[in-house]
């Protein structure tokens, strides 16, 4: 496995994921010339994503904002990863389900920043990153792995994956005082519709995000600063699940109610 990864080896590594990913196919595991040895050299192959993807980068995710989500594929707190411009959609947009072996939907706070916020060696206070903030969007995460069995492929190599990045849904800001409101106790509503009836609601609360989607948002902001890297004004953080997530077939249609916060959907299609 690489440990000290060398620039060429990780574009190798992120080349091999993004081949799979546009193919929809999996793989067992990175071949051991181009695994990451640890999370250093994992993000190292992710860093290379845009690259070998010539795509630009338009926010970030994080995965396994709950305790649940972090034991379930093994890892000791979140993980950060880049959304790429062509897998960004509004509101609305219908994604085909082949090839996605997660086949899950997320509803999710979403923060874009009007100012940047450089990298800096002293970590940013909460006060600070919602200063930077110009509006509070909704969203829906459709995340896939390209490892046949993401649970036991470990940080590193979902690293090296993007942090399962797929899919995204970028609703519109927010029209309500947002920065007003008891966030981690907002609740949220997701509905699944197939073929006109309604078939699964769930809820759930900005608690489900590490206690906070506020919260989150920092830890990303400084887990980018501890890396060299910031944020941009017209990027956006989409902070993780706030409820577990929906399972979706081919005909459905999820609908995320945030409240007074505005709703956002996504339809699904073989």
């Amino acid at each position: 496995m690489a440990d000290n990864m060398h620039p060429d080896t990780a574009t190798q590594a992120a080349a091999l994921l993004w081949q799979h990913r546009r193919a929809g196919s999996k793989l067992a595991a990175l071949p051991a010339g181009l695994r990451p040895a640890d999370a250093t050299a994992g993000h190292a192959i992710q860093a290379q994503l845009p690259a070998v993807a010539g795509d630009a980068v338009v926010g970030w995710k994080i995965a396994a904002t709950s305790t649940a989500g972090q034991a379930h594929i093994g890892v000791g707190g979140p993980l950060a990863g880049r959304l790429l411009a062509a897998t960004v959609a509004p509101d609305g947009a219908s994604f085909s389900l082949t090839g996605n072996g997660m086949r899950v939907a997320e509803p999710e706070f979403v923060f874009r920043f009007g100012t940047d916020l450089p990298p800096r060696s002293q970590p940013y206070a909460l006060h600070a990153v919602l200063d930077a903030v110009a509006a509070l969007h909704t969203g829906i995460e459709v995340p896939d792995s390209r490892f046949a069995d993401f649970v036991t492929a470990g940080e590193a190599q979902l690293l090296a994956d993007d942090a399962c990045a797929h899919q995204f849904v970028l609703g519109p800001a927010a029209t309500a005082d947002w920065r007003a409101l008891d966030l981690p106790r907002h609740a949220v509503h997701a509905r699944i519709h197939n073929a006109g009836a309604q078939r699964l609601v769930r809820s759930g609360s900005g608690a489900a995000v590490l206690g906070d989607p506020r919260l989150a948002l920092a830890w990303l902001v400084n887990d980018l600063c501890q890396r060299g890297l910031g944020l941009r004004a017209g990027q956006f953080v989409t902070t993780g699940t706030c409820m577990p997530p929906l399972a979706i077939a081919p005909g459905d249609r999820v609908v995320a109610d945030f409240g007074v916060l505005g709703q956002v959907s996504a339809a699904f299609t073989a």
